[in-house]
């Protein structure tokens, strides 16, 4: 290996390495990962509206090609960095901020990265590309808190990109196996990032469950939190499909309980929480451990 040269991320791994120069600037970066569909977007939508809450500038960049991270907060589809990037023939230079980003509900700054055409490609390089383009922008420079909401349970170089510039890695879960099965692995990678990079393991938001039970469970067994505890409620789910966050919701009390508990998570992440040195368990330890007694 050549001198000074990054060591790899773990054995056989092939990752897209972050430029030593762009780092995003001194703001409090949290990637969110997750199971497809558990709410990834939902959560870090709220988040980001209990982040300004607090008075906090914030930034949420959408890392899925299908580029509706920040829709609830901004009631549109927006277009990407990957198009903005595309229309000027990669020419950065050309483009202004109102090309590629939109300020959302509560003041959030919104961004969606997009991605390659399907099966072409590395997500990496998109995710890359915007930090790229907001630092040349210095849109980062004004910014308190960076929210990146990520693909799925990806665990690929691509999409393992946001790590590179993430403080703390959240992990949203719900009190099932298939979940908590995910999440195992993206602790995984999450671990493998931090051998070389700043990002620390933050804990898990379970999500659309009324117990936590199972979620316990594994934190038990490998060393992992939770941070918050969001209830499967119907209203939640409706929200989205409203395209409007939980705060724009008329406050009952089983709709206060949750806004109480996105800004207690905010706070939280913003005072700062003890890095987690958890460990990922082997396929089978997993299905031995979860299940009903």
């Amino acid at each position: 290996m050549l001198e000074n040269q990054t060591p790899p991320d773990g054995d056989g791994s092939v990752q897209v390495h972050l430029d030593e120069l762009m780092n995003a600037s001194q703001a409090k970066v949290f990637a969110v990962y997750g199971k497809g569909g558990i709410g990834k977007s939902t959560t870090s939508s709220n988040l980001s509206v209990a982040f300004s809450r607090l008075g906090k500038r914030v930034l949420q960049i959408g890392c899925d090609p299908k580029h509706d991270s920040t829709f609830t907060l901004t009631k549109s589809l927006m277009g990407t960095v990957i198009d903005a990037l595309e229309s000027v023939n990669f020419h950065s230079e050309e483009l202004q901020p109102d090309d590629f980003m939109v300020e959302g509900y509560g003041g959030v700054m919104c961004v969606e990265a997009g991605g390659p055409p399907a099966g072409t490609g590395c997500g990496g390089y998109v995710v890359g590309q915007t930090v790229k383009l907001l630092k040349e922008h210095h849109l980062l420079d004004d910014t308190d808190v960076v929210v990146f909401d990520v693909l799925g349970d990806v665990v690929c170089g691509g999409f393992a990109a946001p790590l590179q510039y993430a403080d703390r890695a959240l992990v949203v879960a719900a009190n099932d196996f298939d979940s908590i099965f995910a999440m195992n692995r993206i602790v995984a990678a999450i671990q493998a990032k931090a051998k070389n990079y700043d990002v620390r393991l933050g804990g898990v938001i379970a999500n659309r469950s009324d117990a936590t039970d199972q979620i316990e469970k594994f934190n038990d067994a490998s060393g992992m939190r939770t941070l918050a505890h969001l209830p499967a409620l119907d209203a939640i789910r409706r929200s989205r499909l409203n395209k409007c966050t939980v705060f724009e919701l008329e406050r009952t009390e089983e709709i206060a309980r949750v806004q109480d508990e996105y800004l207690g998570l905010a706070k939280k992440l913003w005072a700062g929480v003890e890095p987690l040195d958890a460990r990922s368990l082997k396929d089978r330890e997993i299905f031995d451990l979860l299940g009903y007694d």
